[in-house]
C-alpha cells in the first residue's frame, strides 16, 4: 500500500452527497478509551438483555480485529427525520394515539444506506483501481461489533451529547450512521468542540430517568430499550411513565435545542408509512399478528414481533383515559394473547376499572 492516496476527503463528501448523504469524515482506529468506557459500561450491567453488546471480544473497540488491516474509517451520516409528521408533541399529549420514534416511521434504514456505502466503496475502490491502489474494505450500519458513535465522533461528524446520542451544529442529531473500513492510510478530519455547556434538558426530560449522568446511559431504564430490546415483561415501575411510546422514544432530541437546526430527510424511503405519525392506539390493537407482519413490511418495527408489539400498547391502553371501549379491547383479547400480554392486559384493566 502507497503512503500516498490521491484521493482527497473532498472528493469523497463530494461522492458521498451524490449518494444522499449528508457529511462525510475520517477517522484512525484508536479507541483505547472508549474500549475502558465499554467495559466499565458492560460492568455495571447497564445493558441488560443486549447481550450482544459482551459478545466478540475485543472487536467491538479494535476495528483492525473484527476486518484485518484495517487502517482508517470513513464515516458518514443521513438525515432521517421525516419531513410533514404531525407535531410529536401533539402525539405524547394525546394519550388515545401511539407515539413511535421518529426513526421508524418509514421503512427500514439499514439496507438502503448499506447500498449506497457499498456504492461509494465501490467508487472509490474504482478510482484506486486506476492507480493500481488495491483497496480492501467492508461497509457497516448498525451492524457487527462497531462503535459507530465515537468512530463518528473521532470523523468529525459531531460530539458526544449528554444522552449518548451525537450530536452536530448544523444537523442536530436526527440522523443514522454507517462506516467503511478500509486498508487505506487517509488524512483523518479533525474532531468538531462540544457544544452542549451547562444545558441538562435531555436529562431532566427523561421520562423512567435513564440517563444517569451526563453521558451515562442505564439501557435497562431506557423507553426505546424497553420497548424494542427487551423481550420480556416490562417492570411495573416503569410502566407509567413509557405513555403512550410503543415504539422507542424521542424526548431526549426533542426538547434537545440542536435540534432547532435539523434538516429533514431527503430520502423517500423515511416518508410516514401507515399512518403511524398519529396512530389510533385502539387501531395498531386490533391488528392480528397476519397483519402486524403485512403492514409492517420494510419496516424497522416489524423486527420486534407481533408479542412486543401488543405487549406495549397495552401498557400504554393502560395509561389512556378510562373508556369502556379500551376496556372491551384488552378483555376480548386476553384469551388470544400470550401470557407475557396477558400479564400487561390484567395491569392496564386494573388501571381502566
Amino acid at each position: 500500500m502507497t503512503s500516498t492516496i490521491h484521493i482527497t476527503q473532498k472528493e469523497l463528501k463530494s461522492w458521498a452527497e451524490e449518494l444522499g448523504f449528508q457529511d462525510l469524515g475520517i477517522s484512525d482506529i484508536n479507541l483505547s478509551s472508549e474500549e475502558t468506557y465499554l467495559k466499565n459500561w458492560l460492568g455495571k450491567k447497564f445493558h441488560g438483555d443486549m447481550e450482544w453488546m459482551q459478545r466478540h471480544g475485543n472487536k467491538r473497540t479494535r476495528p483492525d480485529e473484527l476486518e484485518p488491516e484495517t487502517i482508517s474509517i470513513i464515516s458518514v451520516r443521513m438525515n432521517y427525520r421525516p419531513p410533514q409528521t404531525h407535531d410529536p408533541i401533539m402525539i405524547l399529549n394525546h394519550p388515545e394515539r401511539a407515539y413511535i420514534s421518529r426513526y421508524a416511521l418509514g421503512r427500514d434504514y439499514h439496507k438502503m444506506m448499506r447500498k449506497r456505502l457499498q456504492k461509494l466503496a465501490t467508487r472509490l475502490q474504482e478510482a484506486l483501481a486506476e492507480k493500481d491502489i488495491d483497496l480492501q474494505f467492508r461497509v457497516f450500519v448498525d451492524s457487527a461489533p462497531v462503535m459507530e458513535k465515537p468512530i463518528a465522533i473521532k470523523a468529525g461528524l459531531g460530539w458526544m451529547g449528554k444522552h449518548t446520542n451525537v450530536l452536530s451544529q448544523d444537523a442536530g442529531s436526527w440522523f443514522f450512521l454507517g462506516e467503511i473500513y478500509t486498508n487505506l492510510p487517509l488524512a483523518t478530519s479533525k474532531p468538531v468542540e462540544e457544544h452542549c455547556g451547562d444545558c441538562v434538558a435531555c436529562i431532566d426530560i427523561c421520562p423512567t430517568k435513564a440517563i444517569i449522568n451526563p453521558y451515562e446511559l442505564d439501557a435497562r431504564r431506557c423507553i426505546s430499550y424497553l420497548t424494542i430490546e427487551h423481550k420480556g415483561v416490562i417492570a411495573e415501575e416503569f410502566r407509567e411513565a413509557i405513555g403512550n411510546r410503543i415504539y422507542g422514544c424521542d424526548d431526549c432530541q426533542l426538547v434537545c435545542p440542536w435540534n432547532r437546526f435539523a434538516s429533514d430527510a431527503e430520502q423517500a424511503d423515511f416518508a410516514i408509512r401507515n399512518n403511524l405519525d398519529s396512530a389510533q392506539l385502539l387501531t395498531l390493537f386490533a391488528w392480528t399478528e397476519v397483519e402486524f407482519l403485512k403492514n409492517m413490511e420494510g419496516s424497522p418495527i416489524r423486527r420486534i414481533g407481533f408479542e412486543r408489539w401488543q405487549r406495549n400498547i397495552t401498557i400504554a391502553l393502560g395509561n389512556a383515559p378510562p373508556s369502556p371501549i379500551i376496556i372491551d379491547a384488552l378483555e376480548e383479547k386476553y384469551t388470544s394473547s400470550s401470557e407475557i400480554v396477558q400479564e400487561h392486559i390484567n395491569w392496564a384493566l386494573q388501571r381502566l376499572k
